[in-house]
């Protein structure tokens, strides 16, 4: 397993329920939260093995969100 985190602009819990269909959708995603008290609404995703963090990138862009990694 292997965690990434991005810098995102999900800042609430609409935002959320907004972008977990896309994030649900993804197969190598085991588990992924949203730290909307951190000031850069921290995304951290764990990946079941091979970290795809384009894959991750464009669903969350697709969801209408910013996201970057760091």
């Amino acid at each position: 397993m292997e965690s990434v985190k991005f810098k995102t602009n999900i800042n609430c819990g609409n935002c959320i329920k907004s972008v977990t269909p896309h994030l649900n959708d993804l197969d190598d995603v085991d588990f992924w939260k949203v730290d909307t008290d951190n000031p850069d609404k921290i995304l951290e995703v764990t990946f079941d093995e091979v970290a795809n963090e384009e894959e991750v990138i464009k669903a969350v862009e697709k969801a209408g969100f910013n996201i970057e990694k760091i």
